[in-house]
């Protein structure tokens, strides 16, 4: 009896101490619903879109290419005596660069003078001899045709005074051609004939290359796509060229360096290539330090124009649906969210340039989308402000002395 009595005892304890635990648990809950506040829209960081002046610019590849390229040949055949310059130096136009053998040259430019003396050394004593005639012929002392003989043998001491004239010019030409000079001012590159060298005129083969790198082309490549779109957006009014920098490019060089010289644009082909479906676009750039040379790769950030009520949002706040097409949530007037359909333009840094879909005024989400969906109602704050669940987190935050 005693034994059950004592469990009787112990089972009455259990009971107790769970009734206990289930009035502290009801009063710990009610004390939990009374500190949650009621149910509040969720709060999204939104961003006002506003229309604004925008440049639109587009980046090119395309390479260097020299201002002006010579290649050296001789006009004359000969051997090599001298070379006057240092291979890879910069030289100035009318500098001589080779010079060939001028001896035989020279001979025949003294032959050629001797035989122009001789000829006008002649032309005299023909003259007088007509003279004579024209007395004579007043008599019947001389025939017409002794007359006539006589005046054709003074016009044919004239043509060859001139004819000698003209050989002794041309000796002349091949004697200054055996001094090899450049044609303007520019840097030479290696040489491929040696002093002693047997070269012939107008040979295939060039001496050297002179090429002028200051200023120097920048040829690159744009698509005739891109050029009608342009065009198109020109008549349209959605884009309009800058008069005052419309034709200035800027480079940026194949490390990635901005190049510090702006270039200008000189002109774009007529011509588009069947196999690239592109045209040539050609930028003169200033080379003073001779920074770029031929060849080099660069990219050439062209302006198209400017956008004078252009739409730029955030790239945060642009997603996509399941088929891929870019969409934004906005908030309405009434705080309900809504879904807006874009055609993205391109991307400008951090934003995306939006042909259509926004209007100026309407508000963007681009922090707190999981918690929107279209059709929610929530609470808009500009982007950049502190939200009231943050301020209650900062504040519980304990003070660090």
């Amino acid at each position: 009896m005693r034994r059950k009595a004592m469990n009787n005892g112990f089972w009455r304890c259990v009971a107790l101490g769970v009734a206990l635990l289930d009035l502290l648990w009801v009063a710990g809950c009610d004390q939990r619903i009374e500190a949650q506040p009621a149910s509040q829209a969720p709060e999204v960081a939104v961003v006002t879109i506003q229309p604004q002046r925008v440049e639109l610019t587009t980046e090119l590849p395309g390479r260097t290419a020299a201002f002006r390229v010579a290649e050296i040949r001789p006009q004359v055949s000969g051997i090599i005596q001298k070379r006057l310059f240092q291979e890879g130096s910069d030289v100035k136009a009318g500098q001589v660069l080779y010079q060939i053998d001028p001896a035989p040259f020279q001979v025949v430019l003294d032959s050629a003078k001797a035989s122009l003396g001789k000829a006008r050394a002649n032309l005299p004593s023909i003259r007088l001899k007509v003279e004579r005639y024209q007395d004579l012929i007043v008599d019947k002392a001389v025939s017409q045709q002794d007359y006539d003989d006589a005046v054709a043998a003074v016009e044919q001491a004239k043509a060859e005074i001139e004819y000698w004239k003209a050989q002794v010019e041309a000796a002349r030409i091949n004697l200054n051609y055996t001094r090899v000079t450049a044609p303007f001012a520019g840097r030479i590159g290696k040489t491929s004939v040696r002093t002693g060298t047997l070269v012939t005129a107008y040979q295939s083969q060039p001496f050297a290359t002179v090429q002028q790198l200051d200023p120097i082309y920048v040829d690159v490549a744009q698509s005739s796509a891109e050029l009608l779109r342009l065009r198109r957006n020109y008549e349209t009014g959605q884009l309009r060229a800058d008069e005052g920098n419309g034709r200035n490019v800027r480079l940026v060089l194949e490390d990635g360096a901005a190049y510090p010289l702006e270039g200008r644009l000189q002109f774009r082909d007529v011509t588009v290539d069947p196999t690239t479906g592109s045209y040539t676009v050609r930028i003169v750039v200033p080379n003073p330090n001779q920074l770029l040379l031929p060849g080099m790769f660069v990219r050439a950030v062209v302006q198209e124009g400017v956008a004078e009520q252009a739409m730029l949002v955030p790239q945060q706040g642009v997603s996509r649906t399941p088929k891929g097409d870019p969409v934004a949530l906005v908030v309405d007037e009434s705080g309900t969210v809504r879904q807006r359909a874009l055609t993205l333009n391109r991307a400008m840094g951090n934003q995306w340039l939006i042909s259509s879909g926004l209007s100026a005024g309407e508000r963007v989400i681009v922090e707190g989308m999981l918690s929107a969906r279209p059709g929610t109602v929530v609470k808009a704050v500009p982007l950049g402000r502190p939200q009231a669940g943050a301020e209650a987190t900062d504040s519980k935050r304990p003070t660090v002395n």
